[in-house]
C-alpha cells in the first residue's frame, strides 16, 4: 500500500469512526429501541484501527439483513474498560462481545496461547492454515468448555518483530545478555530467557521511557504499534524476526449467544467471519507501508533466518517445557503447521 492509498484508507477509516461513535448513536439509540436482540461489543483498540472500522461494517450489515431485529453496538478504545475488565463482563453476562488476544485469554483457556509459541510460524500462509484449521478449532473448542462463543476466524494482530537503540539482531548470538522488555506473561519471559537475553517485565505504558532511559536496550512489539507509539524515536534497529504470532479471537458470552434464534445467529457469524477476513487484508496492507514509513524515519531494517533461533529454543529445552504445559495433542495438532519443533 503506498503512503497516499494508506492515508485515504485511514482517512475512510476515520470517517467511518466518527460516524460510528459520534453522529450516529442517536439513529443506534432508535435501533436499540426497537430490536429484539440489543448486543454490546467492546475492544481495546482505537476506533480508526481496522478491527473496529471492520466491527462497524459489520453491525451494518447485520442490522440492514436482519430487519433491524439484532443491533450490535460498538465500543472501541476500552470505554467498556480494559481487557480483564471485558472479560469479566463477557463471562458474566454484562457485555455480549469483545475481541480478545489468545495470549491474554491464556489466563482462562491456556491453549488459546499456543499460536504464540516463539518461531512456531514461519508466515501468514501456515497461520491462516492453523487457525483456520485444526489447531483454532481446537482452542475454539477448549474456550467454548469455558463458557464461551468463539466465531471462527480469528481476526490479524500481527507478527511481532524486536527493536534495539545499540545494534541488530541477526543471530540468536546477538540477543546473549540483551536488556529486552517484553509483556508481563510467563511465555515471552521464558522465550527470551531461553534465548540467553535478559527480558525485563515491564507494562506498556512505560515502554517509551524505559527504551528512552537505558534501562532496556530494546522492545518487540508489531510493525503498527512500533510506529503508533512513536519508538521509532528511540530506537535505530529493527530486526524482522516474526518471533510471535498473535490474533483476536471475537468472542461471546455463551449463553447470550445460545439464546439467539439460530437463523439470527447465522447472520451474525457470517457477517462478523467476513470482516474478520477483511481485517486481515487490511492489516497486512497496513503493515507493508509502515515498513516504508519507519525507514523514512531512520530505522534500520534487517531479516533474520529464523531456523537458527528454532535450534537454540530447541536445545534449550523451550519447546518441550511448553509441550507438557499444552499436553501432547494441543502440540501434535501446532506440528502439523508448524513442523517438528521439539
Amino acid at each position: 500500500m503506498s503512503h497516499q492509498a494508506r492515508r485515504t484508507f485511514l482517512t475512510r477509516a476515520s470517517a467511518l469512526a466518527a460516524g460510528t461513535f459520534t453522529g450516529t448513536l442517536t439513529a443506534q439509540s432508535a435501533f436499540a429501541q426497537s430490536a429484539e436482540f440489543t448486543l454490546k461489543f467492546g475492544s481495546n483498540l482505537p476506533a480508526i484501527h481496522p478491527l473496529n472500522v471492520r466491527a462497524k461494517e459489520a453491525a451494518d450489515a447485520i442490522r440492514k439483513e436482519t430487519n433491524g431485529r439484532v443491533d450490535l453496538q460498538v465500543f472501541p478504545n476500552n470505554q467498556l474498560g480494559s481487557d480483564t475488565d471485558m472479560l469479566s463482563q463477557v463471562r458474566s453476562g454484562a457485555i455480549d462481545f469483545m475481541t480478545l488476544s489468545g495470549l491474554i485469554l491464556s489466563t482462562l483457556v491456556p491453549t488459546s496461547s499456543i499460536n504464540g509459541i516463539g518461531f512456531a510460524f514461519k508466515d501468514y500462509q501456515q497461520v491462516w492454515a492453523a487457525m483456520d484449521g485444526d489447531l483454532g478449532a481446537l482452542v475454539r473448542t477448549n474456550i467454548g468448555k469455558a463458557g464461551l462463543h468463539a466465531f471462527d476466524k480469528i481476526w490479524d494482530n500481527g507478527f511481532r518483530q524486536i527493536t534495539s537503540s545499540s545494534k541488530p539482531i541477526t543471530t540468536p548470538a546477538d540477543l546473549k545478555g540483551f536488556k529486552i522488555r517484553v509483556p508481563v506473561s510467563p511465555l515471552w519471559t521464558s522465550m527470551f530467557k531461553s534465548l540467553d537475553a535478559a527480558p525485563a517485565s515491564i507494562n506498556f505504558s512505560e515502554v517509551y521511557s524505559a527504551l528512552q532511559t537505558k534501562i532496556v536496550e530494546g522492545q518487540e512489539n508489531p510493525l503498527a504499534i512500533i510506529q503508533t507509539a512513536k519508538l521509532y524515536e528511540v530506537q535505530k534497529y529493527c530486526s524482522l524476526t516474526n518471533h510471535m504470532w498473535d490474533g483476536f479471537w471475537f468472542l461471546a458470552n455463551g449463553k447470550k449467544w445460545a439464546a439467539i434464534p439460530p437463523d439470527l445467529q447465522a447472520v451474525i457469524s457470517k457477517h462478523i467471519n467476513a470482516a474478520g477476513l477483511a481485517e486481515r487484508n487490511d492489516i497486512r496492507r497496513l503493515n507493508n507501508s509502515v515498513e516504508v514509513e519507519l525507514k523514512a524515519k531512520g530505522m534500520t531494517f534487517n531479516p533474520v533466518n529464523a531456523d537458527a533461533f528454532r535450534t537454540v529454543l530447541k536445545k534449550s529445552g523451550f519447546y518441550a517445557d511448553w509441550k507438557k504445559k499444552y499436553g501432547v495433542e494441543a502440540w501434535t495438532v501446532l506440528e502439523k503447521y508448524a513442523g517438528k519443533l521439539e
